[in-house]
C-alpha cells in the first residue's frame, strides 16, 4: 500500500484517482523535479487560483475544469439508445428526428447551471470546449448516431455574437470534434433575426420568436447528409424547431440532435 502511494510521486502525473495534491508533494520531496515554469504557475495560482466550473472551489494542478468531485457526480442523462427519452418525445409530431439526446440534467440552481453560465456569460471557453469533449466522448460511441456525417451548431446573430465574443454552441462543437474528428460541410447555419431572450416566454411565444430567424445559405452542400445539431441547452425545443425548418430545403437530409443539457 504504502509503495502504491509513493509510485504516484512522479511529478506531473497521476497513475490513477487520487485527491491529494501529488504535485505539492513531489515539490517537498524531491525539489529538483520540478521546473521553473511549474513553480512560478504554482505561485501565480496563489493568487489567481483555477475554480471548479461545478462548485467554484480550487482546482488541482491534474483537474481540468471541474474538481474529481463534481465529475464523478455529473448528471448524465444516459438518453442515448432510448427511442423515447424525453429529449425525443419533445419533438413528436413536430418536426421529424433521427434521433435525439443530451449529455446532462439541467436544474435551475445546480452544477449545470453553474457551467453554462460561466460558458455563456463569463467568457470561460475552456469549460464550453471541456464539456464538448465529454459529448463528443459519448456520443461517437452510440450505434444511433454512427452514421452522422457532420455538426451544426445552433448559431448566435452576428450582434448579440460580437458582444459575447463567440457562440457557445460553436464552442461545444469545437470541443466534440477534437475527440470526433467530423469534418465541416457546406457553409454554416445563419441566424437572420435577432430574437429576444427566450427565457421567460411560453412555447407559442418561443415558437412565433424564431420560426423565421434561421437561414442556411448552401444546402445544396448537405444533400444526402446526416447533421447533428448541437446546442447548449434544450427547453420547450422552438429553437430546435426553427433550425430543422431552414433545413427542410435541403434535399434527402436527416437531422438529429444533440445538447449539452435538457431541461
Amino acid at each position: 500500500m504504502r509503495s502504491e502511494w509513493i509510485s504516484r510521486l512522479n511529478y506531473g502525473t497521476l497513475k490513477g484517482p487520487c485527491r491529494i495534491n501529488v504535485p505539492l508533494f513531489n515539490k517537498v520531496l524531491n525539489p529538483r523535479t520540478a521546473t521553473a515554469t511549474r513553480w512560478i504557475s504554482d505561485f501565480a495560482a496563489l493568487f489567481v487560483p483555477r475554480r471548479c466550473a461545478g462548485c467554484d472551489t480550487t482546482l488541482l494542478r491534474f483537474e481540468e475544469c471541474l474538481c474529481l468531485g463534481c465529475e464523478e457526480e455529473l448528471p448524465r442523462t444516459r438518453f442515448h439508445e432510448d427511442p423515447a427519452n424525453r429529449v425525443e418525445q419533445l419533438f413528436w409530431g413536430k418536426v421529424q428526428l433521427e434521433a435525439a439526446s443530451a449529455l446532462l440534467h439541467f436544474a435551475r440552481t445546480g452544477m449545470v447551471q453553474h457551467m453554462l453560465h460561466r460558458i455563456k456569460y463569463q467568457q470561460d471557453r475552456e469549460t464550453g470546449l471541456f464539456l464538448g469533449k465529454l459529448m463528443g466522448e459519448e456520443l461517437k460511441a452510440s450505434p444511433r448516431f454512427a452514421t452522422v456525417d457532420t455538426l451544426l451548431a445552433v448559431p448566435l446573430h452576428r450582434k448579440k455574437e460580437r458582444v459575447r465574443g463567440y457562440n457557445q454552441a460553436q464552442l461545444l462543437v469545437d470541443g466534440m470534434r477534437a475527440v470526433w474528428p467530423l469534418p465541416s460541410v457546406g457553409k454554416e447555419l445563419m441566424r437572420v433575426v435577432r430574437t429576444p431572450t427566450q427565457t421567460k416566454r411560453g412555447r407559442l411565444d418561443r415558437w412565433l420568436n424564431v420560426k423565421e430567424a434561421f437561414h442556411l445559405p448552401d444546402p445544396e452542400a448537405l444533400r444526402g447528409k446526416h447533421v447533428l445539431i448541437v446546442d447548449d441547452v434544450v427547453t420547450t425545443g422552438a429553437t430546435i424547431e426553427g433550425c430543422v425548418h431552414a433545413l427542410r430545403a435541403v434535399p434527402d437530409l436527416r437531422v438529429s440532435l444533440f445538447t449539452a443539457a435538457c431541461a
